[in-house]
């Protein structure tokens, strides 16, 4: 009768883990002001995470924005360790200002709480530094969402150059953008930093230049470039009297040359990338539809592999991460040290621009 006992006991302590494990995340919201936020809007109801707490210091914003109008006055904060402290989360995902980011991880790490921001990881390579010496000191993740992580075509796209389908790249442009954060209908909380120069770093060369930074880190595997060189427009002062709206930034591998085109200018949507190496070439169109021209022979327009859960969506992906579920592997989309590459590559960028001169590296 006791063995049995123990082993009913052993059973209900084996359970238990089993659910912490495969149970949803505890997940907090630190800032509300950024348009993604619909992201987890969206989501809410999916059952991969539990929101347990959110923290916005201003009274207006806390009180009016999506989560509020779904969740119980009793989970917002004005302060963010406060809450932190009382509703002990997993995981915090960042929506306030890039600027703010540096201050969620100095509140995160010593609590031990992993972060995922939204792109780019930083303002600054100086703010990028502070964060992720206290990741390693913590031991916590900091992970940086993009929309384009999740393109079936650019995993695609990635698999084809790794099994050298199209030899070795040596040249990727990469194209994106829209007609603008206030064209587009950008709420005035987002509007309020994203075009200012201290809480965004910048306009155009930071909203969008840091996808293309991202997605060459990672197709080339973690290369330091040679060299950036940046040009910066600001063809709508009147729109945007304080930012860039307009990017374009070369950058230079010792085998590849990266240009990437961002754009507050562009009369529609973009998020596209062309990939060419010595045999073929690859035609990223959408986040589902492509092109390769490979030793002469021409594709046509395919729909890319469906991409398998959890690496198909940002919030089933920060699960199975932080679960241990799956690793990270080294400049990975999402990693900290494909990010701290992306912002030293913006820093040369917006230095280059001002001297109208590369930066070497």
């Amino acid at each position: 009768m006791k063995r049995f006992l123990i082993s009913i006991s052993l059973v209900m302590t084996s359970c238990l883990f089993v659910y912490a494990e495969e149970g949803p995340l505890r997940l907090a919201v630190a800032g509300v002001t950024h348009g993604h936020l619909w992201e987890v809007v969206s989501r809410m109801n999916r059952g991969d995470f539990k929101i347990v707490g959110v923290a916005e210091p201003r009274d207006e914003y806390r009180a009016n924005n999506e989560l509020a109008r779904r969740l119980d006055a009793s989970l917002f904060y004005a302060d963010l360790g406060k809450m932190l402290d009382e509703t002990k989360p997993e995981v915090v995902v960042a929506y306030g200002s890039i600027y703010d980011h540096l201050a969620v991880v100095e509140a995160c790490a010593p609590r031990g709480v992993h972060v995922m921001v939204e792109k780019p990881l930083a303002v600054s390579y100086k703010a990028a530094q502070r964060m992720e010496k206290l990741a390693k000191k913590y031991g916590i993740m900091v992970l940086t969402n993009y929309e384009t992580t999740w393109y079936s075509t650019n995993q695609y796209a990635h698999r084809l150059i790794n099994e050298g389908k199209i030899g070795t790249p040596r040249r990727i442009n990469i194209y994106d953008g829209h007609q603008g954060p206030k064209e587009i209908g950008c709420g005035p909380m987002f509007l309020e930093w994203l075009t200012d120069p201290v809480l965004n770093g910048g306009g155009a060369v930071v909203d969008f230049g840091c996808y293309g930074a991202n997605l060459a880190t990672w197709l080339l595997n973690g290369q330091q470039p040679l060299s950036v060189y940046a040009v910066l427009k600001q063809h709508k002062p009147a729109v945007y009297p304080r930012v860039d709206d307009d990017a374009t930034i070369v950058v230079e591998y010792p085998g590849c040359t990266v240009q990437i085109m961002a754009s507050w200018c562009w009369p529609e949507n973009r998020k596209d990338m062309y990939v060419y190496g010595l045999k073929g070439s690859i035609y990223q169109f959408t986040p589902t539809q492509m092109e390769t021209r490979i030793e002469g022979n021409n594709s046509g327009r395919f729909e890319a592999p469906q991409l398998s859960a959890p690496y198909n969506d940002s919030f089933r992906f920060l699960r199975a991460v932080a679960h241990g579920e799956i690793t990270l592997p080294p400049y990975d989309l999402s990693s900290l040290e494909n990010n701290m590459m992306v912002v030293c590559i913006l820093d040369a960028a917006r230095r280059s621009a001002r001297t109208g001169r590369p930066v070497k590296f």
